[in-house]
């Protein structure tokens, strides 16, 4: 990976690690908790491809592994995000750009139920059965929730900022470009804005206001 990548990569790894232990661990909801940092893991992969999802995905499964308050075996998460990460930049389409936030959500909702699956698969294989205590069906279905809940504002964010910190094209085009990018088109196409739309019609209705006023300038000079 490029310098950039890493340097990126491990400040928001960073970043979602501390906010997930220090707030939305504590939030105390039922059932899963929101995994900020699977989000970060597919925001990163759908932009870096499935090499790059894969290394994000184990340095942020590992460092989640060794930071407080960890319970389990070292390296047991750090292998669920790198499958993961790896799974999730094979959806990176081959031009970068993508129309809808079908696709995105998709991943999501996959890699959140994937994420409980793995988890408690891996915990069974060395003996750790906290899964079955807690409910496998709840933890499935409340993953899924809180993950979808909080993409929108998480992976759209992650994606931009990963395109401009390695000078890609379409992070600078994207603005002139009629069809949005794949950061930009979760944005519109998740929250039903059409931002391109609106400015081209504020564009003809300043048109149209000066062609109307000059008509005017035009009329009075004749009377």
């Amino acid at each position: 990976m490029r310098v950039n990548r890493i340097l990126l990569s491990v400040a928001l790894v960073v970043v979602a690690l501390v906010i997930q232990v220090s707030v939305l661990a504590r939030l105390h909801l039922p059932g899963a908790v929101p995994d900020l940092l699977l989000l970060t893991v597919l925001g990163l992969a759908l932009v870096y491809g499935h090499v790059g999802g894969a290394l994000v995905g184990f340095g942020a499964g590992l460092l989640a592994d060794l930071a407080p308050p960890a319970d389990h075996a070292a390296g047991r998460y750090a292998l669920v995000l790198c499958v993961l990460g790896y799974l999730a930049g094979l959806a990176k389409p081959d031009n970068g750009r993508l129309r809808s936030a079908t696709g995105p959500m998709v991943v999501v909702v996959g890699a959140a139920i994937g994420t409980t699956l793995l988890y408690a698969g891996v915990g069974a294989l060395v003996g750790d059965t906290a899964a079955r205590h807690v409910g496998l069906p709840s933890l499935l279905f409340t993953a899924s929730l809180y993950d979808l809940l909080l993409a929108p504002f998480v992976v759209p964010g992650i994606m931009a900022l990963a395109r401009r910190a390695e000078n890609d094209p379409l992070a600078d085009t994207n603005s002139a470009a009629k069809s949005p990018d794949i950061s930009s088109g979760w944005l519109s196409s998740g929250t039903g804005l059409r931002i391109g739309g609106q400015r081209n019609a504020l564009r003809m209705k300043t048109a149209r206001a000066r062609m109307a006023r000059a008509g005017r300038i035009k009329g009075v000079k004749r009377l």
